[in-house]
């Protein structure tokens, strides 16, 4: 009689977890659906103005290449379960660095299975950047790119350009050579944990007026400038650029932006440049090496707009053959927060324009020449405009002869908008950016 009832009783919770969990993925996918809405009104795409039955089919057919991983849905599931606090703290934390983004996701041996964690680890102003997490796998599988007009299915350019959430990933190690920009649409992720991909030795990435995006993984380098030609934007769009100036990521407009874990170089302009009204930005985790202007935040000295930027700079390594701008700043606030100098010719931090610029817990290790001492530089600013600058460092490490200039007034208001995480001691910066750049990340094992 007892093991009929507990049989009995074991099928009643069978049944009800069943039932359970069939409501809470109705929950998720109940949830994802606005967020397609949201993606298709930003882009203005008159070709989704018909029932929703009918956009889901539209978004299917232009992402032939999408898959759905079913192991997202539990996944999902989960995530809709716990909040942001206990997704933080995933039991992993044997193999903790001290990096918070890296110990939200790198210890667990399964990552390629939960890809889409990553998007539950930003931080800094644009920790609510969630990417493609929303939509379906989008396989990269061939490297070519022979038609920037019309891409082939199964590219980078056919996968960015799509109007739907996808999280991008690559089946195999490739280098990509752009005969044009890589304009990315909205709501993007692209992942190379796992893989070896170069984005090298032709055009380079676009973002212009967009949101939502996650680039982790690449390497970038040897960008040049290309242009004068027709580019597709969108599924329902193309159209003639001028030239473009060669940066390995160029942010126009834009916001909600993490570029996360990519090593950079040796590109015709700048390597990340953030202009034009361009906010909510996380670059972290990344390695800069041989290159000249390093990081343009700000259109101009004129352009008052980017007045309301706030980017955030944590977690990098600059490295070997860097000349200035790490970053170069124009009007808004910018939190530099435990990243590792360990080389640059002219200066590692400029501005103009007024900007407000928080310096917290990095290592700025001056160069052998006496003259390139100082960490910062007003450019082309009279002393007596730029000595009202909010400018601070706070708990920095300087080596070598190694000096900081403040200035300003200490105004508190200013410096809370430039103000996104908690930096942690100097001492920790070795350990912190450690791995910056791209990882070396196998499946079955933590990355």
């Amino acid at each position: 009689m007892c093991v009929i009832t507990m049989k009995l009783h074991n099928k009643l919770f069978a049944i009800s977890s069943s039932l359970f969990l069939t409501l809470l993925i109705a929950t998720v996918v109940v949830a994802v659906n606005p967020r397609i809405e949201k993606t298709e009104k930003f882009q203005n795409q008159s070709s989704y103005n018909s029932s929703m039955a009918e956009r889901i089919k539209e978004i299917e057919a232009l992402n032939e290449n999408a898959v759905q991983d079913p192991e997202e849905v539990v996944s999902l599931v989960e995530m809709s379960m716990k909040n942001n606090t206990e997704r933080r703290k995933l039991g992993y934390f044997s193999c903790g660095t001290g990096n918070p983004i890296d110990d939200c996701w790198r210890c667990d041996p399964n990552w390629h299975r939960n890809r889409k964690r990553l998007a539950e680890c930003g931080i800094g102003f644009g920790r609510n950047a969630i990417g493609g997490r929303e939509g379906r796998f989008y396989v990269v599988t061939d490297s070519r790119d022979d038609d920037p007009v019309n891409p082939r299915p199964g590219t980078l350019r056919h996968a960015v350009i799509q109007t739907a959430p996808l999280w991008i990933v690559f089946k195999r190690d490739m280098v990509i050579q752009l005969k044009q920009e890589l304009i990315m649409n909205s709501y993007k992720t692209i992942d190379a944990r796992g893989v070896n991909v170069h984005i090298a030795n032709g055009a380079c990435l676009t973002l212009q007026f967009i949101t939502n995006v996650i680039i982790h993984g690449l390497h970038i380098h040897d960008c040049k400038r290309t242009g004068n030609a027709l580019v597709r934007s969108s599924p329902s769009h193309y159209g003639w650029r001028t030239v473009a100036d060669g940066d390995a990521i160029s942010i126009f407009g834009s916001s909600h932006i993490w570029i996360d874990h990519n090593s950079l170089s040796n590109c015709a302009d700048g390597l990340v440049d953030a202009v034009m009204g361009s906010t909510a930005i996380t670059i972290s985790n990344n390695h800069f090496a041989h290159h000249n202007e390093v990081m343009l935040l700000g259109h101009s000295d004129s352009y008052v707009r980017d007045k309301m930027m706030q980017v955030t700079i944590a977690y990098n390594h600059f490295g070997k053959g860097l000349i200035q701008r790490m970053p170069r700043c124009r009007h808004g606030y910018f939190h530099v927060v435990n990243n590792d100098y360990t080389h640059w010719e002219m200066y590692a931090i400029g501005g103009s324009g007024g900007p407000t610029i928080n310096s917290q817990g990095n290592r700025y290790l001056a160069p052998a020449n006496p003259f390139a001492k100082e960490v910062t530089k007003r450019v082309d600013t009279d002393p007596s405009k730029w000595h009202g600058w909010n400018w601070r460092s706070e708990g920095d490490l300087l080596l070598n002869g190694a000096y900081f200039t403040p200035s300003g007034a200490d105004a508190s208001s200013s410096y809370a908008k430039a103000s996104s995480l908690g930096a942690k001691s100097s001492s920790m910066v070795a350990a912190i950016t450690a791995d910056a750049g791209v990882l070396k990340c196998r499946r079955g094992h933590q990355c």
